[in-house]
């Protein structure tokens, strides 16, 4: 219930590992130091097998091929995915073409576990992103991952948002969010007397989390159980084989260009997925667009104890407050469609964003908010169009054995990354 969260504010953490950031201390020697996957040992050579590869020693595997099954991307979703698959007796190697792990989307999001509210009944954001929840929270006690059941606060401005509230309640029940509760105007006041509102639905389960430390974890299962991650390594075409299998060009910073086999391939390349795969005949891609989101930090305190989203208007959910585990707030993410990436806020922008946020906190200090980070969600529909869902085409959409190649993976991508794994492998099996 609302009351108890509010008597527990300090009680609900689990800060095992809030601590989890890049420092050389934290990082495996993985990340410090790859391995030598792709030295070039002499004209000709290719990355070496692991010594334990069971390969040999199993007829009609995958001894035609260098690795068994290659997943490109060291995202959230790659690393779930190569963790899911590592974990059912594959051999598994992930290749990232950053020197860090989860880099660009996953690292540059709003680090919230959502409850699953406002997707459309029976999509695979609806349905990954309430079965994901769950396996996140489990997840993150069992692996000392940071992570807070901080709820979420959606507030109604006016008597017209007001009435809306019942339609998000009744989507969130399609849905299977079965937790959401309303909060009249006068205990709102009582409970964050800061916010000016008609009413609010409080979302119980919704959660922060360090996704950093998370990230980790994932890498750190999928090790334990013989997978790797190769970093500095960019792919540059696929290619099928005839015999079954596929060829991954990829080039690294140490080396010429090489050409990887496997027998089994994830595209989990965020932005970089839909052009990846546009080389193969059949894989009908979509197209890709970008749509920056950019933040902007409070500074100082943040006089609010959970999020605070304001009811969803056409295009967005609008410019919400989220804290992260140190209890910062920000503001963000919006929407600004651009055509490269560019990770300078504009500081012009916080006009907007103060006119936003005042529509519900009208107390908000001038000259308070600060450029703070940007991050690019991953789109397959352009401005206009509305919100797509996520894509999972396997052999039984595109006909290609042994691949699965993933699309429009934005929020809440994070939230369900432990079920799309799940789904992926169940794809591939």
């Amino acid at each position: 219930m609302l009351q108890d969260r509010l008597s527990l504010k300090s009680g609900g953490v689990d800060t095992a590992s809030s601590h989890l950031h890049f420092h050389s201390s934290a990082v495996p020697d993985l990340i410090r130091d790859p391995l030598p996957h792709f030295r070039k040992k002499g004209p000709g050579s290719r990355p070496g097998r692991r010594r334990d590869s069971f390969q040999q020693d199993l007829p009609g595997s995958f001894s035609m091929h260098d690795i068994e099954t290659l997943v490109i991307g060291a995202g959230v979703i790659g690393l779930a995915c190569a963790r899911s698959l590592a974990l059912g007796g594959r051999e598994v190697m992930v290749l990232e073409q950053h020197d860090l792990i989860g880099s660009e989307t996953s690292a540059r999001n709003s680090e919230v576990i959502h409850a699953g509210i406002y997707y459309p009944t029976g999509s695979f954001k609806a349905q990954m992103c309430v079965k994901g929840k769950e396996q996140l929270y489990r997840f993150c006690a069992e692996n000392g991952v940071g992570h807070e059941r901080i709820g979420k606060l959606i507030v109604a401005c006016s008597d017209r948002q007001l009435v809306e509230l019942d339609g998000i309640r009744e989507k969130a029940i399609e849905n299977g969010v079965l937790d959401l509760e309303f909060v009249d105007r006068d205990k709102l006041q009582e409970l964050e007397p800061e916010l000016a509102c008609s009413g609010a639905l409080w979302s119980p389960s919704t959660g922060i989390i360090d996704s950093h430390g998370f990230m980790l974890a994932l890498q750190g299962g999928l090790e334990a159980n013989g997978g790797q991650v190769v970093l500095n390594t960019s792919v540059e075409r696929l290619e099928s084989l005839p015999a079954g299998g596929y060829k991954v060009h990829v080039a690294t910073v140490e080396a010429d260009s090489y050409a990887i086999t496997c027998k089994e391939l994830i595209v989990s390349a965020g932005h970089g997925a839909p052009g990846l795969m546009s080389a193969l005949p059949g894989a009908n891609p979509p197209t890709a667009y970008l749509a920056k989101g950019n933040y902007f930090k409070l500074q100082g305190k943040s006089p609010f104890s959970t999020l605070i989203y304001p009811v969803p208007e056409p295009g967005g959910l609008g410019v919400h407050l989220t804290l992260d585990l140190q209890h910062q707030a920000r503001f963000g993410p919006d929407v600004e469609w651009v055509d490269s990436f560019e990770y300078e806020v504009d500081p012009a922008r916080g006009g907007k964003f103060y006119a936003a946020i005042r529509s519900y906190w009208p107390d908000l200090p001038d000259n308070s908010l600060i450029p703070d980070y940007c991050g690019f969600r991953p789109k397959i529909v352009g401005p206009g169009e509305p919100a797509a869902d996520f894509r999972i085409d396997g052999p039984e959409v595109h006909g290609r054995e042994g691949l699965v190649a993933l699309y429009g993976m934005e929020s809440p991508g994070l939230t369900s990354a432990l079920a799309i794994a799940d789904e992926v492998s169940a794809r591939i099996a």
